[in-house]
């Protein structure tokens, strides 16, 4: 793995954080809105389920 792909890979989260405020702006805003009324464990247990879940399909697709 080089710098190279570190880049794509931040490019393409850019791209997929960008679909849904893109395609739907009203459902966007409402998700922020909840989101703001989440504590902050709940936030983090969300974060982290989302990296081990990256991290398995990482290995899963390059195993």
């Amino acid at each position: 793995m080089t710098l190279d792909h570190l880049w794509i890979a931040l490019c393409l989260v850019l791209v997929i954080e960008g679909l849904l405020p893109f395609a739907s702006p009203k459902a966007w805003k409402a998700m922020v809105v909840q989101a703001q009324g989440l504590d902050e464990r709940s936030l983090r247990i969300y974060g982290l389920v989302l990296m081990v879940l990256g991290t398995l399909m990482l290995y899963w697709l390059n195993g």
